[in-house]
C-alpha cells in the first residue's frame, strides 16, 4: 500500500496541460459513453481509498476493480488511473517507459496528440509513478497486466491499419 500511496503523491500537482484539460474536450475521460457506463481501473489495494466517495460503486473486470464515480469528481481522492490519464507506465526491458495509453484515444484528444503535447512534469510525474509501483511486487504485477494489454492494442491498431 505504500508504493501506491507514493505513487498517487506525484501526480498531485501536475496534469496534462497548464490548465483545466477538461475544457478542451468538456471533461469526456470523466463521462460514460452514451449507452454504456465506464469507470477507470483501480491498482491494487486503491479500492480502500475509494471507500468513502459518495455515490460510487466498485466492479470485477478482467483486469482488476473498476471503479465508477458517476461524474462527481473529488479530485483530490481521484484514483492513480485518473491521475495518470491519459498516459500509461509501462515496463520495458529497459524500465519503466511512459505510453499513450491507447484506451485513452477514443475519448481523449490528448491522448490523440500524444506524449509531447503534455506538460513535461507531467510525463515525468507518470514514469516515476511508474518506477515507485515497479518495485513493489503486487503493483509490478498489475503493471505487467496493463503492458501486455496495452501491447495487444497495439498488435491490434498495426493489424488493421490504425
Amino acid at each position: 500500500m505504500q508504493a501506491l500511496k507514493e505513487a498517487r503523491k506525484c501526480l498531485e500537482t501536475v496534469t496534462p496541460l497548464l490548465g483545466d484539460c477538461g475544457q478542451v474536450c468538456g471533461g469526456a475521460c470523466c463521462r460514460s459513453l452514451p449507452g454504456e457506463e465506464t469507470g477507470m481501473l483501480l491498482f491494487p489495494g486503491e479500492e480502500a481509498l475509494m471507500a468513502t466517495w459518495p455515490g460510487a460503486k466498485v466492479a470485477e473486470s478482467p483486469l482488476g476493480k473498476v471503479f465508477f464515480c458517476g461524474g462527481q469528481c473529488q479530485r483530490e481522492n481521484r484514483p492513480l488511473s485518473c491521475r495518470v490519464f491519459p498516459l500509461l507506465p509501462v515496463l520495458r526491458p529497459g524500465g519503466v517507459k511512459v505510453a499513450t495509453d491507447l484506451r485513452a484515444r477514443a475519448v481523449c484528444p490528448l491522448a490523440r496528440q500524444g506524449k509531447d503535447a503534455l506538460q513535461t512534469d507531467f510525463v515525468q510525474a507518470v514514469r516515476k509513478a511508474g518506477e515507485i509501483l515497479a518495485r513493489d511486487p503486487v503493483q509490478r504485477a498489475f503493471l505487467e497486466k496493463l503492458t501486455a494489454q496495452q501491447d495487444d492494442l497495439r498488435a491490434l491498431h498495426r493489424q488493421f491499419g490504425r
